[in-house]
């Protein structure tokens, strides 16, 4: 699915109150590291990524490794942080992607 203005913005809200769950460190990105941000993506469907300031990457290096690797949007680059979507494979955690069609 791809996110329109009003969508992206109602994901951006909903992510306001997340905390980073994964982060980018020194390793850099891995095909590992991708494998379980989809598996954490299919449980939430909207989390937040951290760089680490020792890691050699930029946000946007981080945003194209995703978006080509995986069907992962980024929802949004705020420093160092990204806000991540993905809708879930699974239909029972389908819930915040059944709004975001709403909209």
């Amino acid at each position: 699915m791809e996110l329109r203005g009003k969508q992206k913005r109602f994901l951006r809200a909903q992510a306001n109150h997340l905390q980073p769950i994964f982060a980018v460190g020194k390793e850099g990105l891995t095909q590992n590291w991708v494998n379980q941000l989809d598996g954490a993506l299919d449980r939430r469907e909207l989390i937040k990524v951290n760089i680490l300031q020792n890691s050699d990457v930029t946000p946007k290096e981080v945003q194209h490794f995703i978006e080509s690797q995986t069907t992962i949007q980024v929802v949004q680059i705020i420093g160092r942080v990204l806000v991540l979507f993905k809708v879930s494979a699974n239909k029972d955690a389908r819930e915040l992607s059944s709004r975001v069609k709403k909209i």
